[in-house]
């Protein structure tokens, strides 16, 4: 597996301020209304997505219970909570929301590293907007599997990793060439864009399948990764017609 570190940021020409805006109203989100409030389950089951409230239009008030695959006994048990505006509000808001501390310092990370190119690219504006349409192509991506697939469409998700997997298909599409610092077998080297990317959205395809028995979709949403991923290579350009492309990177030099 592949974990970037750093991009070569050398011919950013703006600030990424939404970039970092962003990145904050995450950490804000996971620290205050999430962690710090004695109500911070309630608001997490209020505002997280549920699949069936997407398809049916109806807020889900009710006890899941999470079994034991082999004695069937309860393990876990959460309560949805209401949405005290329409369910469809839960699109934008599971987006801003994680799972524990280890969920929010990862995506935020890849969000540091590949978001601020892809600002540079769109512009502010148009970021905003990219960002938000592949998060919620996400969670369709994830609602279609979740009902594909036979699993439980009660579970909720919650998470920017939609939103970000958007971010990985438009850097990818942009900045095939650019030079990635990853930690590769325990050793910090530099490899193009693709190799990066590409090794993640290949992880995503064999753990989504890996997955596909379990239906609880094995506590990681990777329908939602690869629809975010593919709606940003498809819109990263659509809605950056008329900008100039980005100038083409050298090849990396390999360091060991």
């Amino acid at each position: 597996m592949v974990f970037p570190l750093y991009d070569d940021n050398a011919d950013r020409r703006t600030f990424p301020f939404v970039n970092y805006a962003l990145i904050v109203l995450n950490v804000l989100v996971f620290i205050f209304p999430q962690q710090m409030s004695e109500r911070g389950n309630k608001f997490t089951y209020a505002f997280s997505c549920v699949p069936k409230e997407i398809v049916t239009g109806q807020d889900l008030t009710e006890v899941i219970e999470f079994k034991h695959p082999i004695t069937k006994e309860t393990i876990e048990a959460i309560q949805l909570e209401p949405t005290p505006f329409s369910v469809y509000i839960t699109l934008l808001t599971s987006m801003f929301m994680h799972g524990g501390l280890a969920h929010l310092i990862g995506n935020m990370l890849f969000l540091w590293i590949f978001g601020d190119n892809v600002e540079d690219f769109l512009g502010h504006v148009r970021y905003v907007i990219f960002y938000l349409i592949c998060g919620v192509a996400a969670s369709f991506a994830h609602i279609a599997v979740t009902y594909g697939f036979g699993m439980d469409p009660r579970i909720p998700c919650l998470g920017a990793s939609g939103a970000i997997s958007g971010v990985l298909g438009g850097y990818l599409l942009l900045y095939p060439h650019k030079s990635v610092a990853v930690i590769l077998l325990r050793i910090i080297t530099t490899v193009p864009a693709w190799v990066a990317i590409g090794m993640w959205f290949l992880f995503q395809i064999i753990n989504s399948l890996g997955a596909l028995g379990d239906e609880t979709g094995g506590g990681v949403a990777y329908g939602a990764h690869i629809g975010g991923f593919i709606a940003g290579l498809v819109l990263v350009k659509l809605i950056g017609v008329g900008v100039d492309p980005p100038p083409r990177a050298l090849p990396p030099r390999r360091r060991f």
